[in-house]
């Protein structure tokens, strides 16, 4: 990962703005709200709970997070996990779509039901989500759909997804995608992974 998100505003910051802002001397402090960082667990859990009770879409996907994972001292409840997740979707949470699709496709925490973990995955990549739109062409490569499956990986790697550039790679090998299309996906994924270049990232 090369962003990490601050409890405080529930915004994501890169790792290159980490560097920028600590080099303009605001250590300790949230770049965006200014608020100083908590120092434990205890105290990162009651800003996220305070966002939650506010309805933000960002913190009840973080904590649901942090419930599937047994992060921050809590014990790991899945129940509570999809709870949060399934609150922080209806919110709008493209990560809560992608999560909440993991959990219904795997049967993961909740009883399995594939149809509605894909549809979650689709509302995500209509929206902009690399991660569903590249679970969506694995989908339709395990059924056999390879020019879907292409579609889909095309779109996630012209996004700067490079596991999708690398699944275009192979369907080129298997030859189930051609020349053109693999060389078209290489220069999207350039031209994304240019753009999201700062000196500070590369620090």
């Amino acid at each position: 990962h090369h962003s990490k998100t601050n409890v405080c505003c529930m915004k994501s910051i890169c790792n290159g703005c980490i560097l920028a802002a600590h080099r303009r001397g605001m250590n300790g402090r949230c770049p965006f709200c200014r608020t100083p960082f908590p120092a434990d667990d205890p105290s990162t859990l009651a800003m996220i709970q305070k966002r939650v009770s506010k309805g933000d879409a960002v913190a009840n996907s973080f904590l649901g997070e942090q419930y599937f994972h047994g992060f921050l001292g809590l014990a790991k409840d899945l129940p509570r996990a999809n709870e949060l997740l399934t609150e922080a979707a209806e919110l709008g949470s493209l990560d809560a779509h992608y999560q909440l699709g993991l959990a219904y496709c795997t049967g993961h925490g909740v009883e399995q039901d594939k149809p509605r973990g894909i549809h979650l995955w689709q509302e995500a990549a209509m929206k902009g989500h690399v991660e569903s739109r590249h679970n969506l062409a694995v989908v339709e490569y395990n059924n056999g759909n390879y020019e879907l499956a292409v579609r889909h990986w095309m779109i996630s790697a012209k996004m700067g997804d490079e596991d999708s550039l690398n699944e275009i790679k192979d369907m080129f090998k298997e030859g189930h995608a051609t020349k053109a299309q693999y060389a078209e996906a290489l220069l999207g994924y350039r031209d994304a992974v240019e753009e999201m270049k700062s000196p500070q990232r590369e620090e």
